[in-house]
């Protein structure tokens, strides 16, 4: 594979856009994604530099964005790994009990998929999750929808196992998001 993993430089706030756009035109979207494509392309320029400064590389250290990169300079894929702390708001579920990453916005183009990608950005981003001292992570986790089987199997594979916590899917539908946690170490 001659992707490049790397974490995003704050100027790159338009290709951050875009990505975020073409993700949310993936025939996924509805159950990977808890934005639609209006909501998102409606923010202002403003949101999405704050975005992508807050998630570069000598941002505020608790967000980093990781994206493929083809030879050609074309972002293929991406996932943000999000620093979550006991007394942090509670963003899905519970608060955490630990320091730990939670993974999200994870989107692979469609002709990439399979060729090692995902896994090269996730060990990517699990990598720099355990490279963190302060604070030091005990876990990662990361929410899919229960309807996302083929995103599912990907996370299993990888090693994420199965918590047993189930938080309601936005939407009012009465479908449910299933935590996936990598304890350190067990990868």
């Amino acid at each position: 594979m001659d992707h490049v993993m790397r974490a995003v430089r704050a100027d790159e706030w338009p290709q951050v856009r875009q990505l975020r756009l073409d993700a949310l035109r993936d025939p996924a979207a509805p159950v990977a994604f808890l934005e639609s494509y209006e909501e998102a392309v409606a923010k202002p320029d403003a949101f999405w530099q704050e975005r992508a400064a807050d998630a570069a590389v000598g941002g505020g250290g608790r967000v980093r964005q990781f994206v493929a990169e083809s030879p050609e300079g074309v972002w293929v894929g991406s996932v943000t790994v999000l620093v979550e702390s006991p007394e942090d708001d509670v963003r899905f579920g519970e608060a955490p009990a630990v320091e730990q990453a939670h993974l999200v916005g994870v989107f692979v183009r469609p002709e990439v998929r399979g060729t090692g990608v995902t896994d090269a950005l996730f060990q990517e981003a699990v990598a720099w999750a355990w490279s963190l001292s302060s604070p030091r992570l005990e876990r990662v986790r990361l929410y899919v929808h229960e309807k996302n089987a083929r995103a599912a199997a990907f996370y299993r594979r990888f090693g994420f196992v199965p918590s047993g916590q189930r938080i309601p899917a936005p939407g009012g539908r009465g479908e449910l998001e299933l935590e996936y946690v990598l304890g350190r170490g067990e990868r």
